[in-house]
């Protein structure tokens, strides 16, 4: 006989015995920055030193530092043609500028309206991503 508190379908095989909560701001960055470096480790081959992630109303400030160059890269800049390191890493961000933002959006819970992102090639090393979140 189904039990009519419960409802149909089998029991949760787990229950929550506290009530959900909304991740506060450091959660969220916490989770931002560790699926953007997955992101870019599996995107490039190669991955970053650290991430940092700022929750600021409707932005989130993502600095990706320590970038690690692949070999190719590194010759160019060598060659003295940094200028296209950075052109084709910035025209690569913009490409997979959806996927980051998916992850932005998972671990905000709102929508990505706009992207924008920046490389810096020469010493010290690093991206910036802004994402800009439809207003809650």
């Amino acid at each position: 006989m189904q039990d009519p508190e419960r409802g149909p379908g089998p029991a949760d095989p787990d229950p929550q015995t506290e009530e959900a909560t909304v991740p506060d701001d450091r959660e969220v960055a916490d989770s931002i920055c560790r699926d953007i470096l997955a992101i870019q480790r599996d995107s490039y081959g190669r991955g970053a030193e650290d991430a940092t992630a700022h929750v600021l109303g409707d932005t989130v400030i993502v600095l990706i530092d320590g970038l690690e160059l692949l070999p190719n890269e590194e010759f160019l800049i060598g060659e003295g043609r940094g200028d296209v390191v950075g052109s084709v890493r910035t025209q690569f961000q913009e490409a997979i500028g959806p996927t980051f933002s998916a992850a932005v959006e998972r671990a905000t819970g709102r929508r990505v309206i706009g992207f924008a992102s920046h490389v810096q090639i020469e010493e010290p090393r690093f991206m910036c991503e802004i994402f800009r979140l439809e207003p809650s």
